[in-house]
């Protein structure tokens, strides 16, 4: 006979929806990484969590080992440095895609500093670090982890959302035996065949990309790339007999020793999986490179399916989808767990401000319509990406490149900067310049100390000026609306004696200069809500961005 265990009430959060008593403010359902980052992202504000987990035991082999700068930027807001970290690693080289010959077809500039403050590239090992994203949600009062238990049922209301748990089968669970979590939000973060996502009905958008590659996992016993030396260290190897990947895999079990690399071979026509991914044909592949395994070990051999997919809607009532429940992405712009990531942020300052009564529960559709189009921006430039390099016919392979050797030699062989990405239409004003994008960074000092600005100045909306008190170009009702979502007006400089926040290497007057403008209001996920030259233009377009938080009733609350 089975039995139905609630969780008792647990109060977390600001404000009660309908008075009804939940168990939890927000329940996930899966804790990889994009799951585990939401509820560290929400336990920090003091929301009450809980995150559930279809396994018992921790997956400990490598699957993502690449971010760009945006994530580094996030994961210092943990304290995560990752110019400094064990679990992360950097090469100052570009990013090079070369055929058969060895001549270079593509080259793209993964060496220069970003414009947000962070080198545009690391390379990292995913169980190290997820394993400590566990220990800072551990470490939460308010977070509350279950492994061993996966989705049964959902059901939700206009107040909350009762998510249904079962022990999980493939771990000899008794399917009888349930629990009942009632929760003011859901998010499922649960993987490609999400639970979550089947549950509300939500359907995929496929663009028939298939491709099953082979991803071989190494721990070097030697410095590999300067033992290939002048082997560039990230490249993509584009030759139709066998196209491969060759990149770092992250540091090693000794972050002092010799670091992790990565291959990844396309199978070709009429190649069996199973046969692929067994060590033997590993090490027979490997020869070629000089590995073997006297100077190496095999951490995971794997053939995967690289898709190109999106769910047609993230957000579903008081349910959220994100990472791979909401998006699959060939690899070959390391963009996939950096997709994942960002919804988690996005995610995160939304619930939160809802439950802080800051922002109305309408603020959950930008939500969908400003990632969707950003995570499908690098599903469209992987898959053209993957169409370079997935090619195994010998005459196709000589069309492409010697239109891509031409390409490159009339540019002057300049590498190409990594692309610039927009957030679709949402909680940001599309009359500014820069707006929707990812702000810029530079280092300032305030607050007694010298950093960049995240680390010396603070996370949140913060609206600043330069050399002009950005607060007092605001109108009176717009300065009370700031307040209610808790912004901070900050006045930039050149000089400590005319400003709060010092511009020490003059980043942020290059970039006003550039973009002509006075004023920046920056949300809590580092992205530009406007950006204006005057206080009339600032007015504006600040109450175009807070109609966007849905901010119209609660304000005339307060008012009352």
């Amino acid at each position: 006979m089975g039995r139905t265990v609630c969780w008792p009430a647990m109060h977390g959060g600001e404000i009660a929806m309908a008075n009804e008593a939940h168990d939890t403010d927000v329940v996930i359902v899966g804790a990889g990484p994009v799951g585990t980052l939401l509820a560290i992202l929400l336990g920090q504000k003091g929301k009450s969590v809980t995150l559930v987990e279809r396994w018992t035991t921790h997956y400990d082999l490598p699957r993502a080992v690449t971010y760009d700068h945006e994530i580094a930027r996030i994961l210092a807001t943990l304290g995560m440095d990752s110019e400094n970290d064990p679990a992360i690693s950097y090469h100052d080289e570009l990013y090079y895609w070369k055929n058969k010959d060895g001549k270079n077809l593509q080259i793209v500039d993964w060496q220069s500093q970003s414009a947000s403050g962070w080198r545009v590239r690391y390379w990292f090992n995913q169980p190290m670090m997820e394993r400590r994203f566990l220990e800072i949600a551990a470490k939460q009062p308010s977070v509350k982890i279950i492994r061993g238990w996966v989705g049964k049922s959902l059901e939700q209301d206009a107040n909350g959302v009762t998510l249904t748990i079962q022990p999980t089968p493939e771990e000899g669970g008794n399917a009888d035996e349930t629990q009942v979590i009632r929760a003011k939000f859901l998010a499922g973060t649960d993987g490609a065949n999400s639970f979550v996502r089947n549950s509300l009905g939500i359907e995929n958008e496929d663009k028939g990309y298939f491709f099953d590659w082979l991803i071989l996992d190494m721990i070097m016993k030697y410095d590999y790339v300067s033992a290939r030396s002048p082997e560039p260290a990230q490249w993509q190897l584009c030759d139709p007999a066998r196209p491969t990947t060759i990149v770092p895999g992250g540091p090693g079990p000794d972050p002092e020793g010799p670091a992790r690399r990565r291959w990844e071979y396309m199978l070709l026509p009429g190649e069996n999986a199973a046969e692929m991914q067994t060590p033997e044909k590993a090490w027979e592949l490997l020869e070629n490179w000089g590995v073997t395994p006297e100077n190496a070990d095999l951490e995971r051999s794997a053939v995967y399916r690289f898709q190109a997919r999106w769910a047609k809607q993230w957000n579903k009532g008081r349910c959220l989808i994100g990472g791979d429940a909401a998006h699959l992405m060939p690899p070959f712009a390391g963009e996939g767990m950096c997709a994942g990531v960002r919804d988690a942020v996005a995610m995160a300052w939304r619930l939160n401000g809802i439950l802080e009564g800051k922002y109305g529960v309408e603020v959950l559709d930008s939500y969908t319509s400003e990632r969707i189009e950003h995570a499908k921006h690098y599903i469209n430039f992987s898959q053209e990406l993957g169409q370079i390099i997935c090619i195994h016919d010998e005459e196709e392979g000589a069309k492409r490149d010697a239109a891509m050797i031409a390409d490159l030699q009339a540019r002057g062989g300049n590498p190409v900067p990594t692309d610039l990405c927009h957030l679709g239409k949402g909680a940001w004003c599309d009359e500014s310049a820069h707006a929707g994008e990812l702000s810029v960074q530079g280092i300032v000092e305030a607050n007694g100390k010298r950093d960049r600005f995240d680390q010396a100045v603070g996370q949140g909306w913060i609206l600043f000026g330069y050399d002009t008190d950005p607060a007092s170009a605001l109108n009176e009702e717009q300065r009370r609306q700031f307040a209610q979502i808790e912004g901070m007006s900050v006045k930039l400089g050149a000089s400590a004696g005319s400003a709060d926040v010092v511009d020490v290497e003059g980043t942020f007057k290059a970039w006003l200069d550039q973009i002509d403008a006075k004023y920046v209001l920056i949300r809590p996920d580092f992205y530009v809500a406007l950006t204006a030259n005057s206080p009339e233009a600032l007015q504006t377009r600040f109450a175009k961005v807070m109609l966007e938080l849905h901010l119209g009733e609660q304000s005339q609350m307060a008012a009352e």
